[in-house]
């Protein structure tokens, strides 16, 4: 059974189930049989972005769509589903979509979440229920006939597994023709709206506060790596929550890292008490709605000996010249290949462990990434204007060597018009981050 096609709900609607016509609870058997339901509970919640945001997003959405002459979309991932509809899913085990028409976009949920993928997107919202393993296919099926007449669909190739291709395609029908949307949704992603940089602006600005009140913290006495995250997430949550009263509080996390835990730039922090001599790597991560900024930063507890100071100003040479090789017409690829020269003068080449930088907007440490825009070799994407990348250059000397450890810095920036605005204001190098023990 399917419900018959309504008009999206309004902004305010009662707080009632509407089904395929069956009461639950009336018969155990006809309830099992339910396969969707709408729940408008309450009120459409206020949006991270703009009506005109939202509608512009979604207009660029559109035009790719009728340039490839396609009825539908149907989104899959957390970050499309994001950026296009402002709802941020929380996977657990359950699977989640968008479907875009050129008139229409409709979220689809799993019914755990109740009225709240409703209340906090654009749009209509069609809810899944539990009880039957293809009822996620069928909610998409339904949304798209609803709105259209599938001959040719959009959907996000390198985000779905063999099996929910299977599935979703199957469902949809064998007449109809499948096209990969993903590399024209992430290219329209990596150029941000004026609305986009303020929440990105804001997000640099609390990761600063996060680093002050771990840097407080650690001036006070040497503390455990997980208790300086705390300290760091609680400071960082705390602004959040000041700056976006409307908002989820969700994600904002740090990873502080000492001693051999700063060899990779992804560690978790452990149970390490900081000690006297120890390299530290500060790395500050808010996520105000699903929009991902960092604050990363070499640190050292003590007196700074010359084997770590060498590789450090190494890595501080690489970093300042980093920022100032981001401006528009600049090649990605370029400029990852400039900053190798400095390494490779200073014999460090081999201690590289990854790119130079990369895109901001919707995107974590378990979802998101745009990968036509990080500062690598490989990449050839021309910066242009309203991109925002960071430049995070790192190497990693090994335990046991003189210098021993991992060294990072990592600032955001803004491209321009003429060239480059810098977010970050938190100090950098040896001359602000050496903690005396």
């Amino acid at each position: 059974m399917s419900p018959t096609r309504t008009a999206p709900a309004p902004a305010s609607a009662p707080s009632s189930f509407t089904s395929t016509g069956i009461d639950p609870r009336i018969d155990s058997t006809d309830f099992l049989n339910e396969r969707l339901r709408t729940f408008y509970n309450g009120s459409k919640q206020p949006l991270t972005f703009s009506k005109d945001e939202m509608a512009r997003r979604l207009n660029a959405l559109r035009d790719v769509m009728e340039s490839r002459g396609l009825d539908a979309v149907v989104l899959t991932s957390p970050h499309n589903i994001k950026y296009y509809s402002d709802f941020l899913y929380t996977h657990f085990g359950r699977f989640y979509a968008m479907v875009v028409t050129p008139e229409d976009c409709c979220t689809i949920s799993a019914g755990i979440d109740a009225g709240m993928p409703w209340r906090r997107s654009v749009g209509d919202n069609l809810i899944y229920t539990d009880w039957g393993r293809n009822n996620y296919p069928h909610a998409i099926n339904t949304a798209i006939r609803q709105r259209v007449t599938p001959r040719r669909v959009g959907l996000e190739f390198d985000g779905l597994s063999a099996h929910l291709y299977s599935a979703i395609t199957t469902t949809i029908g064998p007449s109809v023709e499948f096209v990969d949307i993903a590399p024209a949704a992430m290219t329209l992603r990596m150029v941000k709206s004026d609305e986009e940089i303020a929440v990105i602006t804001d997000g640099a600005n609390v990761a600063d506060i996060g680093g002050e009140a771990i840097r407080a913290a650690l001036e006070e006495r040497p503390r455990a790596e997980y208790e300086l995250a705390r300290i760091g997430t609680d400071a960082m949550v705390e602004e959040i929550a000041r700056r976006y009263p409307d908002s989820e509080i969700r994600d904002t996390w740090v990873w502080f890292q000492s001693g051999i835990n700063t060899d990779g730039a992804h560690n978790w922090p452990t149970t390490r008490m900081v000690q006297d001599g120890d390299i530290l790597s500060l790395n500050c991560f808010p996520m105000i709605s699903g929009y991902y900024t960092a604050l990363e930063r070499t640190m050292f507890y003590g007196t700074v000996d010359d084997d770590t100071r060498r590789y450090w100003d190494v890595n501080m040479e690489v970093y300042y010249r980093g920022l100032e090789l981001i401006r528009p017409g600049a090649v990605c690829g370029d400029i990852a290949k400039e900053l190798n020269l400095i390494y490779a003068k200073h014999g460090m080449l081999g201690l590289r462990t990854f790119g130079y930088g990369h895109s901001f907007g919707v995107l974590s440490h378990y979802y998101g990434r745009e990968g036509g825009l990080e500062l690598r070799e490989d990449i050839d994407t021309v910066l242009e204007p309203n991109m925002v990348v960071s430049m995070e250059p790192m190497i990693a000397v090994p335990d046991g060597q003189p210098g021993a450890g991992g060294y990072r810095e990592h600032d955001i920036l803004v491209v321009t018009e003429d060239g480059a605005r810098n977010i970050t204001g938190f100090p950098v190098g040896p001359e602000h981050n050496v903690i005396p023990s």
